[in-house]
């Protein structure tokens, strides 16, 4: 390969994020846009797992956690200083609690879940990082960085959910928070619609 090779779904959060932080290491791989629901065989053999995203490297290595394939990316390129004073306590809350509740408010039908009990848990949460935002307009102060970009999809999928709701809530440095990164011309960027790939495109 002449590149790394991106096993990505436009909509997947940990994909989103991955994706944010090649685009400001100024990696630029192969996209295989996908759809999970009909992974292709090549993503497979590379990662049983089956969730995106997958970053396939040039000598054979795979990396198939979104958060490793931000580490490695700014590792290996971090013009902007993302990886400074990156809060990874901060996205293992993310990950965990918030991610936990978000699936069963956002999935309780699946899940078997008192949705409005998950909201008001992830609501908590957020009330927490809305103290730390403060007067600031990232996470990282004045610029966006890593920490920024690991969560900000997830709680954009929690917004999502009942925009509404989410706009009359308490939060309003998350919410200000959450408008600026989704402006931002880099998550423009990550969003763009992208044909799906097959094998026999190449």
């Amino acid at each position: 390969m002449n590149k790394p090779v991106l096993y990505s779904f436009r909509r997947c959060p940990y994909a989103m994020r991955a994706r944010m932080a090649l685009v400001a290491s100024g990696i630029e791989p192969e996209f295989r846009e996908v759809k999970l629901r009909e992974k292709p065989a090549e993503m497979l053999e590379a990662s049983p797992k089956g969730t995106v995203p997958v970053l396939v490297l040039e000598n054979g290595e795979v990396i198939d956690e979104s958060i490793d394939v931000m580490r490695w990316a700014l590792g290996r390129n971090d013009p902007e200083n993302w990886l400074q004073d990156a809060d990874f306590d901060l996205i293992e809350m993310n990950d965990g609690p918030f991610k936990h509740h978000l699936d069963r408010y956002k999935y309780s039908t699946r899940h078997g879940t008192d949705a409005e009990e998950h909201r008001t848990a992830c609501l908590a949460i957020l009330q927490n990082l809305d103290e730390r935002i403060g007067n600031d307009p990232y996470l990282h102060g004045h610029k966006p960085g890593l920490t920024d970009a690991a969560i900000m999809p997830f709680v954009r999928q929690f917004a999502a959910t009942d925009r509404e709701w989410f706009d009359t809530q308490p939060i309003p440095n998350v919410r200000r928070w959450l408008d600026t990164m989704l402006e931002s011309e880099l998550f423009k960027t990550v969003m763009v619609k992208r044909d799906q790939w097959r094998p026999e495109a190449g």
